[in-house]
């Protein structure tokens, strides 16, 4: 499994992806994220499916990208194209990959900014190639192991969030996701753009550079459960027995 996130806020693009690959009973770790970098001309591709589909449209995605990336002004062109190397593998191996008893499930996140776009855009594609655009409503996306981080996500970011508190944010989602499931793990990549800079910048940080946010937060949810003002929960251990009306 996956964890790759993607925020939007007002400031511009904050996306965290992990790096673990599962394959039965073996782990590795790669890298999920794929970054191109030209003047007025950045965006972010981030991955969740099987690694051989993942590898094959990236492959054929950056051969088009090396020939025509001047052509994109748009991101959302870029997109198209993504969606076009998807369905291109979808017709040489989803086939197979059915009869074999797998899932043909690559999603993607893209983000980023092209000449023409007023602001950093972030998408959503599918495995069938359209997409959605992720916007101020529900201003965040996640794709593989989503369930974990989604509350700590839903309760914290909106649109108006700055770039430092989205990153936090998104790593708490991971660090959620991380204690829950045994597919998701260290190390992280991280992609940040902020509005009309066209540079994306990557980092990628160990478990030993994050623990101690980790034992942070940890020590401060336990403190907050104590604290609760919640007073009327103390009925859960009373008894309520009505008398008996006798005849």
């Amino acid at each position: 499994m996956t964890f790759c996130l993607g925020i939007k806020t007002k400031h511009g693009i904050v996306g965290l992806s992990d790096t673990r690959i599962t394959s039965g009973n073996e782990t590795t770790t790669s890298k999920k994220v794929f970054v191109v970098n030209k003047k007025k001309h950045s965006f972010f591709v981030m991955t969740s499916g099987l690694r051989s589909v993942r590898d094959k449209a990236i492959t054929y995605f950056t051969e088009v990208i090396q020939k025509q990336d001047d052509q994109f002004d748009k991101l959302y062109k870029t997109v198209n194209e993504l969606g076009n190397q998807i369905k291109q593998v979808a017709k040489e191996d989803k086939k197979n990959l059915e009869e074999a008893g797998l899932d043909f499930n690559l999603h993607a996140i893209i983000g980023g900014q092209l000449q023409d776009d007023e602001e950093p855009k972030l998408y959503l594609l599918y495995p069938q190639g359209n997409w959605i655009e992720i916007r101020k409503g529900t201003p965040f996306v996640i794709i593989g192991n989503s369930g974990f981080g989604n509350p700590v996500l839903r309760r914290s970011i909106t649109y108006d969030e700055t770039l430092d508190f989205a990153i936090k944010s998104a790593f708490l989602a991971f660090d959620a996701t991380r204690i829950s499931a045994n597919d998701v793990d260290f190390p992280i990549d991280t992609v940040t753009l902020s509005n009309n800079a066209f540079k994306i910048i990557e980092h990628r940080f160990e478990q030993q550079e994050l623990i101690h946010i980790s034992e942070f937060w940890n020590s401060r949810l336990k403190n907050a459960v104590s604290a609760l003002p919640a007073d009327t929960l103390q009925l859960a251990f009373q008894t309520n027995e009505s008398p008996i009306n006798e005849r």
